[in-house]
């Protein structure tokens, strides 16, 4: 169970003042975060006035957001975007995430919650879902890199397009005014320094979302066509690992689309109690291997690999390990033909 992701009580003296601010005090850790997240954004502002050595500082930047905050940052944001942070008397900090801190770490404003809220969570994976891994094979890399060209490319259109369809106009109004203010705003720093506006801006654009694009195919990789809309069937769960334990256990994907405002300190408890539940919907869980881990075992089908992290829940069919490469192989193929 991963216990080591349970937030502390705050303590007396700022732990409390800070706790006082935010709606749920479990979620403390955040605002530390944004600290920290500010901390290393000032770094980035930093990069616009390093002259012959940006060069040197830029390589050690994109370490220090990529390998130390950035897979944090993001799932604050997702946890946000679920869950306000500040209370009504301080709702103007809640646009710190989304609006100060988020452009440095490859999140334009306001694009997250429009696809993720806006779109994800509404057509759960399904074929309305522009983020849909269903008409894919799951286990294969040329496909993988259709799936994130798509996204890459046509992405934001097809959001666009997908509230305009659907007559969302305040959701579609929050992204035209955020991807066209981060637009101007990078087309402003451009004329005062273009390798730092790509450095800091654009190139965690493009590395976040396709990180990104990544994460949600191992989410829903593994799907039964014939109950697609079942979360229990339509995504998995990681249990056991050091990225919950970061990434305030998002591996526990399965009971985020069945609650989604479950709070993410409560999830390690949820799956222990309910373990019969998920071994009677047939859930595909692992233990041990995050997302990432199991996207990469996927593009190098590496099945056996797979089997042997595959959880064998109480009331699921006993399976042995080819049977268990034989239940992955099926639930990854395309709803489509190949």
């Amino acid at each position: 169970m991963d216990l080591a992701n349970v937030p502390a009580p705050p303590r007396p003296g700022l732990d409390q003042r800070l706790a006082s601010m935010i709606v749920d005090p479990r979620d403390l850790p955040f605002v530390y975060l944004i600290l920290q997240c500010l901390a290393l954004a000032a770094l980035g502002v930093g990069l616009f006035f390093a002259g012959p050595w940006f060069w040197y500082l830029a390589p050690l930047y994109w370490v220090a957001l990529l390998v130390g905050l950035e897979d944090r940052f993001i799932l604050m944001l997702h946890c946000t975007s679920h869950r306000q942070l500040f209370k009504a008397e301080h709702r103007h900090l809640n646009y710190v995430i989304p609006w100060i801190v988020g452009p440095f770490f490859g999140e334009t404003p306001e694009t997250y919650f429009a696809h993720h809220m806006g779109m994800h969570h509404p057509e759960n994976n399904l074929a309305g879902d522009g983020s849909s891994t269903m008409k894919y094979r799951r286990d294969r890399l040329a496909h993988w890199l259709q799936y994130a060209g798509t996204f890459m490319v046509a992405g934001l259109p097809l959001l666009a397009l997908y509230h305009l369809r659907k007559g969302n106009k305040k959701m579609l109004a929050r992204l035209l005014v955020g991807e066209l203010s981060f637009i101007a705003m990078v087309s402003a720093l451009c004329t005062f320094n273009a390798r730092a506006a790509l450095a800091v801006f654009v190139f965690p654009v493009i590395a976040v979302r396709i990180l990104m694009m990544a994460g949600n195919w191992a989410q829903h990789a593994f799907v039964d066509l014939a109950d697609g809309g079942n979360p229990y069937r339509n995504s998995i769960t990681c249990i056991n690992t050091r990225y919950n334990r970061r990434c305030f256990n998002d591996g526990y994907h399965i009971h985020h689309h069945v609650k989604a405002r479950c709070h993410w300190s409560e999830l390690p408890e949820e799956f222990e109690t309910n373990k019969e539940e998920y071994g009677r919907q047939d859930a595909v869980v692992f233990e041990g291997v995050d997302f990432f881990q199991v996207w990469m075992l996927l593009m190098a089908q590496r099945w056996t690999t797979l089997a042997k992290h595959f959880v064998q829940l109480p009331g699921a069919p006993v399976r042995d390990q080819a049977a268990v490469i034989a239940f992955l192989q099926q639930r990854s193929r395309p709803s489509t033909a190949d």
